[in-house]
């Protein structure tokens, strides 16, 4: 049975990601206390229909002591046969600061003498062993719900017997860099589609983007490079045993230069590995 842990800040989609997992055909609990972990998963080997797979979400609202034993409660699962992941849901706290403010809900841990951002920070405190075991992060600061819910069946719901899950994401630097990538590469000095008549409202993915950057030696080189770095470091990854790695490409806007380069890392490594997606945050 696998078991995938839901955690992370309040109003960063830990609900989204349960019910994504939940339509995913996973057995989920929300709200679990963490000293119930290991019950739950004799729970669910003993029921008389096999669970291959739950999910439990734990959040702030745990007692302290459960969220300091984490990391033992996690071995205890091993020793039990449980094969486990942790999911950590992460944000900016003026982007939960503005999602708070917006639908009027109150955080879980705020009071009248603690203020809202003072909760923000303070769960994040009191999160971080679950987010030291963390195997996939995920940060929605620029994610909608459809966004994360996409996310959440690229990189959960559709891996295969493997090991290692890869997404290639662009970006914007000027949106901000993602928390979440295991490697940042900068493609601004590349030459920029922005500055070409007639570019500039394409994307990455139009023909006409695509026959520019593809004319011009420095693209052809950083591609070659960027294939021939990750060809070298991916498979360290996964003798460390790890389950996932994300690969984040930026440029100013996020829409042409990232956007080709990803869609041609994406190419290159899936016809090497069974578990590839891509991921372009500044487009719709």
């Amino acid at each position: 049975m696998k078991l995938v842990i839901v955690s992370g800040l309040s109003g960063s989609g830990k609900s989204v990601a349960l019910h994504t997992l939940e339509d995913l055909g996973y057995y989920c609990i929300d709200n679990l206390p963490t000293g119930l972990l290991n019950a739950l998963a004799r729970e669910l080997q003993l029921a008389p229909h096999t669970i291959e797979n739950a999910a439990a979400g734990i959040d702030a609202r745990n007692l302290p002591q459960g969220l300091q034993h984490f990391n033992q409660i996690l071995d205890q699962l091993q020793t039990q046969g449980i094969e486990s992941e942790v999911l950590f849901l992460t944000c900016e706290a003026d982007t939960l600061l503005k999602r708070f403010s917006e639908t009027r809900r109150r955080h879980p841990l705020s009071n009248r003498h603690l203020s809202l951002s003072e909760a923000i920070e303070f769960e994040r405190e009191l999160l971080e062993p679950i987010a030291e075991r963390a195997n996939l992060f995920i940060d929605t600061s620029n994610s909608t719900v459809h966004q994360l819910r996409d996310l959440v069946y690229q990189r959960i719901g559709y891996r295969r017997n493997t090991r290692l899950s890869l997404l290639f994401e662009s970006f914007g630097y000027k949106s901000g860099v993602p928390t979440d990538a295991d490697f940042v590469f900068d493609a601004r000095c590349l030459p920029n589609p922005h500055w070409q008549p007639g570019l500039r409202p394409l994307t990455g993915r139009d023909k006409e983007v695509i026959a520019y950057l593809e004319g011009e030696p420095e693209v052809a080189r950083m591609c070659s490079e960027l294939c021939s770095f990750l060809d070298n470091w991916i498979p360290a990854f996964e003798a460390d045993k790890r389950n996932y790695l994300t690969v984040a490409i930026g440029c100013t806007g996020g829409q042409h230069r990232s956007v080709y380069l990803v869609e041609h890392l994406q190419r290159y490594f899936k016809e090497r590995y069974p578990d590839v997606a891509k991921r372009h945050r500044e487009l719709p």
